[in-house]
Parts: C-alpha cells; structure tokens; sequence
C-alpha cells in the first residue's frame, strides 16, 4: 500500500480582528474570530482573502475545535469559497509567547487544518476535487496556513 504524498501548494495569509466571546458554558468557550482580508500565494494559487469571513472556536479541556469559512479571489478573478476545519493547542507558555509576538514553530504547538474548497471555475476547479491539509501558525498578527494537496 502506498503512503499519501503531500504537495505544498499555497499559504494563506489571514488577517484577523480580535476574537469575539460568545460564552457557551462551564466547560467549553464559543468564540468568534472576524476574518478582515489576507493574500494567498505559492505555486498552485495566488490571490487575496476577502474581508467578511471568521472563526468559530469552541475550546473543551485546552483543544480548540476550529471551523473557519471565508473567500479567496484568485489572481484571475475566480472566487473561491473556503471552509476550514481544524483543530488548536498550545501551552500556556506558547500562548504567552504568541500573545507577546514572538514568532513560534508550527511544531511548538498543534494547529492543524483540512481546508475545502468550492468554485465553478474552469483553472480552479482542482481545488474542489482534492484533499488538503494545512499547517496554520500565528505570526506577525496574522493567521499563516501552509496547505498541502493530499496526491
């Protein structure tokens, strides 16, 4: 049986405003995280984030369960419909590190993605017939996620 093969294909760049507390319960949280714009860039895909996206996050025991939608415009104009499936933890000296701007290592902390994507596009059409996954980090005020097609 042969191992899967990953294939970087692009970054995403989202820029975020400040999350939002929705609240839920004793044991788990529910926030909201707005999605403002971003780029995408790599050698499969270019293009921008459009603004009007988010995050829901809903975090039991350390563990954030992650679920983002959003829309790229690729460089020719194609937009492209994105949900983002994942998961987050980090310690709290990561966190600690993060929210003072240092840089962390996407291997310091697990913050895993598996982002599907939707367009009618002819050159975009790939998208919607592969699986991916992503290695998200924070950095620099943004969300980066390194997405790699499942071959």
């Amino acid at each position: 049986m042969r191992e899967p093969r990953l294939e970087y294909a692009f970054e995403i760049r989202v820029d975020v405003d400040p999350y939002l507390r929705i609240g839920r319960g004793v044991d788990e949280e529910l926030t909201f995280t707005p999605v403002t714009g971003g780029t995408v860039d790599g050698p499969l895909l270019t293009g921008i984030v459009l603004g009007g996206g988010g995050d829901w996050a809903v975090e039991r025991a350390g563990t954030a369960q992650l679920e983002a939608r959003y829309l790229l415009r690729a460089e020719d104009g194609a937009v492209i419909d994105v949900l983002n499936r994942g998961y987050y933890r980090a310690s709290a000296e990561v966190e600690d590190r993060i929210a003072a701007g240092e840089a962390v290592a996407e291997d310091e902390y697990y913050f895993r993605t598996a982002p599907v994507f939707q367009t009618d596009a002819p050159a975009h059409r790939w998208l919607a017939e592969h699986q991916f996954v992503g290695l998200a980090r924070d950095e620099d005020g943004q969300v980066r996620i390194r997405v790699f097609v499942v071959r």
